[in-house]
């Protein structure tokens, strides 16, 4: 199995005629996904990438049966609007790919989706995610997954494809991989996406990448205490100096908030075992594994 999205996710690219849209509109074609239509204002009726072009969501998912979103909108376009348009035509699943989006639109957007319920946001500023071997949403690169029993979510894109890769060469294929995004306000969190591992027959072991800034992982540890599931860690940025933004938005430090001695102590105390390079994650998985005896 897998989660959030399988073989008979149905995408809509909103922003599908931009120079990213596009692009990633053929990889995710090319991997297998069924990318059904694409929006942009005043180009329906077009095609891009073979797929039909139609002017709103709201179309495109009454033509196609869309029940993903997957926004290249920039933020200078309003990708916040583009989230909301794809909420109030009944999309389900919205992952947002757009950096540089506004916290005070996300705060907007995030207290609609509350209110309305039933719909599940990733990002913004987020890789996307994928079911390896079934289908990929955003950017991620699908050739350096392989299906298998590991469920790694990640706030950082690139941390998600090096682990990714180093866990396929070990030969340890992933169930699901989740970029949640780095930016302070996101719509989900690592404690969303770990029950959803929890309750996944096919993850054995998850393997959870963090970074530095929020409580995001402090809350998920909360959570881990709860899984019967082995979960390995590790956390970015040990060497950021404090009051420095180091890449996301979200990774800053402000006096002991945010701290990766914190984040690394409320996991330890969680049961996870906590990996101090990359390079060490592949064996604590195997180790995990076996000790579960799955």
């Amino acid at each position: 199995m897998s989660i959030l999205i399988d073989e008979n996710t149905r995408v809509v690219v909103q922003g599908i005629t931009g120079r990213d849209g596009g692009f990633h509109t053929l990889q995710m074609i090319e991997y297998g996904t069924k990318v059904v239509a694409g929006t942009t204002p005043g180009k329906g009726g077009q095609t891009a990438q073979g797929v039909p072009v139609y002017n709103t969501v709201r179309e495109a998912v009454k033509e196609t049966g869309a029940n993903a979103s997957v926004i290249f909108v920039p933020a200078k376009l309003n990708a916040g609007d583009a989230i909301l348009e794809a909420v109030d035509s009944g999309i389900p699943l919205v992952i947002c790919i757009t950096e540089g989006v506004p916290n005070e639109d996300m705060i907007k957007v995030n207290a609609i989706i509350r209110q309305r319920g039933g719909v599940r946001l990733i990002g913004p500023n987020c890789p996307g995610l994928i079911s390896p071997g079934k289908s990929k949403i955003g950017i991620i690169p699908g050739s350096i997954f392989t299906p298998g029993p590991v469920g790694l979510v990640s706030r950082s894109g690139t941390l998600t494809y090096e682990i990714a890769d180093e866990l396929t060469r070990a030969g340890l294929g992933q169930s699901s991989g989740v970029g949640i995004g780095g930016d302070p306000m996101i719509g989900t969190k690592f404690v969303d996406v770990l029950p959803m591992f929890e309750a996944d027959p096919q993850t054995q072991v998850v393997v959870m990448v963090g970074e530095i800034g929020g409580s995001d992982e402090e809350a998920g540890a909360k959570y881990i205490k709860r899984m019967k599931k082995p979960v390995i860690g590790f956390i970015s940025g040990r060497t950021a100096p404090p009051g420095k933004r180091m890449g996301h938005a979200g990774a800053i430090i402000s006096g002991s908030t945010g701290t990766p001695q914190a984040k690394v102590a409320a996991l330890e105390a969680a049961g996870v075992i906590v990996a101090n390079t990359t390079q060490e994650i592949p064996e604590l998985v195997r180790q995990a594994i076996s000790r579960s005896g799955r």
